[in-house]
Parts: structure tokens; sequence; C-alpha cells
């Protein structure tokens, strides 16, 4: 008898509980009215700039084709997290069934992973932009752009499909609760009765090799637009490496600090509140930032935003 309790115990999880963010709060309900609003702003903020991408005819450039598929990405980032949190705010039900909670984590892991090869082909852009201006038609046409955005969504893909059967095949024992409000690997895997070093050792090098070849890309990528800037010595030059430049290296620093501490930092350095709070920044408020990153800092963006805003007005005027 002992020996089957112990072998039900130790087991697959047929459910997990989220313990989520709202345990942590004082004030829950206006938290939960608070990430309401900031997921209605993401939504509505990142359906804004892909709509005016595809309508404007001045941004159908190869920068603003990756842009829209940022916007995406940030889109889907919100969508797999945000709305589980809040109903189960509503309802007062925190579980995740096994099935579920291993395709949230899939759905993350291949945008993460899509968006570490994204920020690198963007950086690729401006490079092509900057460095070889006159052959960037050829270097960035709607063929290469199409090919790369598939490349990126392909790898991500990897990512998932490698991380996630692993992580969910673990034996849970113990505890149901997962210190989390998304099914993430850190924090599934901590629930595993097994030894999880190897796994760790695998899953850090894999963060690493997803990491660097990015990382690489786009440090070369600027190295080359900082060095053809220097030679050419002039201010605006360099004025305008910074405003095309700045937004994404934003962008970039956000993003890869938030990886950098979730996935690769020692144990040590973790604890379920700092984790939360910084799964927060990137899953939450990040979809929220880079719509305004992008169009706040961008005269083209800026431009179309103004000129959606004035149809109704332009149309009533030549209605008269």
């Amino acid at each position: 008898m002992e020996d089957t309790t112990w072998m039900a115990n130790h087991s697959g999880r047929s459910e997990f509980i989220l313990v989520g963010i709202f345990s942590q709060s004082k004030h829950p309900s206006l938290l939960c009215v608070v990430i309401f609003v900031v997921f209605l702003m993401a939504m509505s903020g990142n359906t804004i700039l892909i709509l005016l991408i595809c309508s404007e005819a001045c941004l159908h450039t190869p920068m603003y084709f990756f842009i829209s598929q940022s916007s995406l990405m940030d889109m889907s980032y919100i969508s797999i997290t945000v709305p589980k949190v809040l109903v189960d705010r509503v309802t007062g039900v925190n579980t995740i069934s096994a099935p579920r909670c291993g395709m949230q984590m899939f759905l993350y892991l291949t945008l993460a992973g899509s968006e570490c090869f994204f920020l690198a082909a963007m950086a690729y852009d401006r490079y092509a932009a900057i460095c070889h201006p006159l052959r960037y038609p050829v270097l960035m046409n709607h063929r290469v752009c199409v090919f790369l955005a598939s490349s990126c969504w392909l790898l991500g893909s990897v990512d998932g499909f490698m991380l996630t059967p692993v992580t969910m095949i673990f034996p849970f024992c113990g505890s149901e609760e997962v210190h989390h409000f998304f099914c993430e690997v850190p924090a599934v895997m901590k629930l595993s009765c097994s030894d999880i070093s190897t796994y760790e050792t695998l899953m850090y090098l894999c963060c690493v090799l997803m990491l660097l070849i990015p990382v690489t890309i786009i440090s070369g990528s600027y190295g080359f637009i900082l060095l053809t800037i220097h030679r050419m010595n002039l201010a605006e030059g360099w004025k305008k490496a910074f405003a095309t430049c700045s937004s994404h290296m934003t962008v970039v620093t956000l993003f890869y600090g938030a990886a950098v501490y979730t996935y690769m930092l020692p144990s040590s350095y973790h604890t379920p509140e700092k984790d939360m709070v910084v799964s927060v920044f990137y899953t939450i408020l990040t979809p929220v930032l880079n719509p305004l990153i992008y169009s706040l800092r961008n005269k083209d963006v800026m431009g179309a935003l103004k000129k959606m805003f004035n149809v109704g007005p332009a149309f009533q005027e030549t209605m008269k």
C-alpha cells in the first residue's frame, strides 16, 4: 500500500496550482483592474501599429515589416498569460491542467526564442540600410524579409519543442503549487522530485546558444554601423543613425536583460517574488512599452498616426 501511494505521489501531475501575483498584493482587486487596463493598452497599441504598417505605403519597408512581426509577438505574449490570470482572479479558480500548462509553456518558449532571432534580423536590416544603402533594396527585398521572418519563427519553435516535452515528463511530487502566474520552465521545474542538475545544465547551454547567436549578430551589425558613421565623420550621420537604431537597442536591452536574469543566472539569485516581478515586466509591461518606443521616437509612424486621425475632418471638409 505504501509503495502504491509513493508511486502515485511521484507520477506526472494532472494539474498544477498557479499561486500567481495576487497572493503577494495587499490590494488584489486594484491590481486586477490595473492589469486589465494594461492588457487593453497593449492589445490596442500593437493592433494600431500593425494596421498603420499595413495601410500606409510609406511604412512598407523591411524595418516596419519586422516591427509588425514584433507587435504580433507582443500581442501573443500577453494573450497566453494575462487572460487566464484575470479569469482565475474573477472565478477564484487558479488551477491549470498539465496539458494546458505544457501548451502555455510551449507557446511562451516559441515566442521568446523567435523574438531573440527577430531582434537579430532587425539589427541586420539596420546594418544593410546604413552600411550598404545602394544595395539595400536587393539585400532586403520582400523575399529575403519573408525568409528571415519564417526562419525566426521556425528557430523559436525549435526552442519550444526541445524544452517543453523534457520539462513536462519529469516526475513531480510534493506541492502542486507553482509560485508563478504562468507555467514558466524554472518555476515548474522546482516541483520536480528528481535530480534536474543535468537538465539545468542543458537548458543553460541551450539558452546561451539561443542568446549568443543573436547577440553576436546584433553586436557585429552595430559595430559596422558605428564604424561606417565614424568614417563619414558627419554630425548628421550620427544623428540619423541614433534616431534609426535607438528604439531597437532599447528593446534589445529590455528583452535580453530579462532573459539573462531568468534563464542564465544561478538559482541563488532567484526568489519567487523576484522571478514574478521580472516576468511581469517582460510579459505584461514590455508589450505596452514596445509600441510606444517604436512610435514616439519615429517620425514616419507619428506622421502616419496624425494622418489617420485627420482622415475624419479632411473627409468632412471634402464633402462640403
